[in-house]
């Protein structure tokens, strides 16, 4: 039996969330429901039980953190510091509302300071939608601040992914 999954991180939040329960279907449903009425105030009801039921994901995909789309975002920095405070500090101000599930900064070994930040979304839409959290637009400023020249974006839909 494939076990289930529920990400706080994937439902907005005021308390930034990102609890992540793991286990097998009923008790993850369980164990939810018992974190949403002591962390989030609601009301355990079996409409509470339905919905937590539906936003479960199985492990495999929720592992994979169901990527469909990926932005490649290249772009060249003597700051890279700067760049990775800038990055800390987006990541705890966009906590339970982000949509972006994992992202991954690589600098070219052969060329310095030219850098990879490789994002992973669920899907397209959900990548324009982080895109649009003001705290993205405003990263994308400051970012934009700290770079030689415009970094250029490479929306790429998924094809495969496997953990090797």
């Amino acid at each position: 039996m494939t076990r289930k999954v529920a990400d706080c991180r994937k439902t907005p939040s005021d308390i930034n969330c990102s609890l992540t329960i793991i286990g097998e279907e009923d008790e993850v449903v369980r164990a939810a429901v018992e974190h949403a009425v002591s962390a989030h105030a609601h009301e355990d009801t079996p409409e509470l039980r339905e919905q937590v039921r539906g936003m479960i994901e199985d492990e495999d995909r929720s592992a994979r953190g169901g990527m469909q789309f990926v932005q490649l975002i290249e772009f060249k920095t003597r700051r890279r510091e700067e760049l990775s405070r800038l990055l800390d500090e987006w990541e705890v101000r966009t906590g339970g509302k982000r949509t972006a599930t994992r992202a991954v900064l690589a600098e070219d070994h052969e060329q310095p300071d030219l850098y990879y930040e490789l994002v992973e979304f669920p899907s397209y839409d959900e990548a324009i939608r982080n895109s649009h959290l003001p705290e993205t637009e405003e990263l994308s400023e400051r970012m934009r601040n700290l770079c030689e020249s415009e970094p250029t974006f490479h929306n790429l839909d998924v094809v495969r992914a496997e953990a090797l």
